[in-house]
């Protein structure tokens, strides 16, 4: 992937974008816990991916913003359609692009007109922006070829730190629907809950074939601890991120902040 020199005279989605191209692919590590947090989420999508997928897989990456997924996944062989409802972001991603193949198809992800052609789709870190999740995960579900798969990540809504609505609990999503789809943290609108994981699925024809939680207290840099990754050695961070991934369900469910789920189209 192509490094870019910022400017001024970028567009402004583009000067949004580059500091998180910083932290997630070029090494910086100014804001430690979010580096650290995006490389597990990274790390366990392209793991699920390699499990179903060989290179040479077609894979729709949506809402796939500054394209450090898409980039990456089409350098290693798999044929990719990036999509982001920011059409001035295709050029960007274009500035990094070094090789592979690669198309773009920018737009609202509701109004996208695929037809069960992919091997697998990757939403990574979307579905929470929703304002409804179950229609949504059955609109991706359409883009995906019988036994192909999605692969998908979000805040998981039972991790100590977070406190918006359980989608579940919800009489009228709709009430959610002029401010979905903002780009940011602050524009989350539900979180979801391990037990709603499986009813999503079965509303959308998937099954849930692996569901994993991952980005403890430490690794995320909460609770007080960001100042602690300063000087930790990576090694002992992840190992702490290893020994929480293991914990008893409880523990676990409240000491992590992410899901990776992957999903299999029956």
């Amino acid at each position: 992937m192509r490094a870019t020199t910022y400017s001024e005279s970028w567009p402004e989605s583009w000067k949004t974008s580059y500091p998180y191209d910083l932290l997630e692919v070029f090494g910086q590590t100014a804001w430690r816990g979010y580096a650290y947090a995006y490389a597990n989420r990274r790390a366990a999508v392209f793991d699920l991916i390699a499990r179903i997928a060989r290179p040479g897989a077609r894979i729709l990456d949506v809402a796939a913003a500054q394209g450090n997924y898409s980039l990456a996944l089409a350098e290693a062989g798999y044929r990719v359609t990036w999509n982001d409802i920011r059409a001035d972001l295709v050029d960007y991603v274009k500035l990094k692009y070094e090789r592979g193949d690669i198309d773009y198809a920018p737009g609202d992800v509701f109004e996208l007109g695929f037809e069960a052609e992919f091997d697998v789709v990757v939403v990574a870190e979307v579905i929470e922006h929703v304002a409804h999740p179950d229609r949504f995960l059955a609109k991706i579900a359409h883009f995906v070829r019988p036994g192909g798969a999605i692969v998908l990540t979000t805040p998981n809504g039972r991790y100590v730190r977070f406190n918006l609505p359980k989608f579940s609990d919800c009489a009228d999503p709709s009430l959610y629907e002029a401010v979905q789809f903002g780009p940011n943290a602050g524009d989350h609108i539900f979180l979801l809950h391990r037990d709603e994981i499986e009813g999503l699925a079965r509303g959308a024809g998937l099954r849930v074939e692996e569901v994993r939680l991952l980005n403890n207290v430490l690794t995320n840099g909460h609770v007080r601890t960001g100042l602690a990754l300063r000087f930790l050695p990576a090694s002992l961070v992840r190992g702490v991120e290893r020994l929480t991934a293991h914990l008893p369900e409880p523990a676990r469910d409240r000491l992590n902040a992410s899901f990776a789920v992957l999903f299999v189209k029956n």
